[in-house]
């Protein structure tokens, strides 16, 4: 379904007049183009809407005909308002037609619930997602084979940030951990300690209002214990995936995924330990549309991008792959030599990309 017959539908069961998006994944979804040009609001420089007939843009004056002449497409209307007379939330409350829903807090509208409308993913929202999975595997993997054991954790979050930067892609999460940390954290945000014996680089990715997550292992010289550990994490992965599809062909719920997942853990010798860290979910417009978790009652929907990253003790799996009923495509592949790791439960074979041997 196009995204107008979508937003058609979502204004006539709700009995709304217009709908609009302000926060940069909700605008980047609707236009393909990006509002933001201070990353820590929540909300950018300007709304996208749509009444039923038009797409409309609503900013300032400062900021009108850069988004027309750069952003936005050519059907867009941008509207904009003095900067020093009002804000964005006031000027939606005065000039949509109502009622109105928004991505934002509006007085007086309703909030829209931006995750429903972007699943599944659309063709063109496809082919965007190889782009930006190609391209941030590639700049990982890059800045990976540069690091050595004295490569301080902070360093390495550095030279990732910029060889993505250089492929046109923002990274709101770069997680650096070393050899000591990965086995005590499960978020290892990057220190000065070094990398050590191995370590984890987990990176979230964007670009277009498409997130893209992955984890890659670069090693040196790793633990006795890892390889069993990793092939545990890859199995829970995979078991993750084969369920999604199988679930996602049944009008199943995340829930229903997260039953094989936890079953997973089991199977492979460590259970309970999806208690210790969250197990991923549903990706597209956000880092994560939903997280997968015992109660969640969220629609599997097909086609559509899932991020599934099972930790066991110091190792992680994680890559971006897009669920179809015909299968499985690895949307961050990247060209490091893969293990293929049978799932617990599987209904296919599935490859995880997580080493980096030196």
């Amino acid at each position: 379904m196009r995204r107008r017959e979508r937003l058609d539908a979502y204004l006539d069961e709700r009995g709304l007049a217009a709908v609009w998006f302000a926060r940069p994944n909700g605008f980047a979804w609707l236009t393909g183009g990006d509002n933001v040009v201070d990353a820590s609001d929540d909300a950018g420089i300007a709304a996208a809407g749509y009444d039923g007939d038009d797409l409309r843009v609503l900013t300032t004056n400062i900021e009108a005909d850069r988004l027309a002449a750069e952003e936005l497409p050519a059907d867009a209307a941008v509207e904009s308002y003095p900067w020093h007379e009002t804000d964005l939330v006031d000027a939606l409350a005065a000039r949509s037609p109502t009622p109105a829903a928004a991505d934002v807090d509006v007085p007086g509208f309703e909030r829209a619930n931006a995750t429903a409308l972007r699943q599944p993913l659309a063709d063109a929202d496809v082919e965007a997602y190889r782009a930006l999975g190609a391209d941030a595997a590639a700049a990982v993997e890059s800045a990976c084979r540069g690091l050595s054991p004295g490569t301080s954790e902070r360093a390495a979050a550095a030279e990732l940030t910029g060889r993505l930067a250089d492929a046109d892609v923002r990274a709101p999460v770069v997680l650096v951990g070393g050899a000591e940390r990965v086995r005590r954290y499960r978020h290892f945000t990057p220190t000065d300690a070094e990398l050590g014996a191995y370590a984890l680089v987990s990176v979230t990715a964007s670009r277009g209002g498409l997130f893209a997550s992955l984890t890659r292992t670069v090693r040196f010289d790793a633990p006795d214990w890892y390889d069993d550990r990793w092939r545990a994490s890859a199995r829970v992965a995979s078991t993750a995936l084969a369920a999604t599809r199988s679930v996602g062909r049944a009008g199943g719920t995340a829930a229903d995924v997260f039953a094989r997942i936890r079953d997973a853990y089991a199977e492979t010798g460590f259970r309970g330990e999806w208690r210790r860290h969250h197990q991923g979910g549903a990706a597209g417009f956000d880092g994560r549309e939903w997280v997968a978790t015992p109660g969640s009652g969220e629609r599997v929907h097909l086609p559509m991008g899932y991020a599934w990253n099972p930790t066991v003790r110091g190792t992680k799996t994680e890559d971006t792959w897009l669920v179809t009923d015909d299968g499985f495509e690895c949307l961050t592949a990247g060209d490091v030599e893969r293990e293929r790791v049978p799932a617990v439960d599987a209904d296919a074979s599935l490859a995880h990309a997580l080493a980096i041997q030196r």
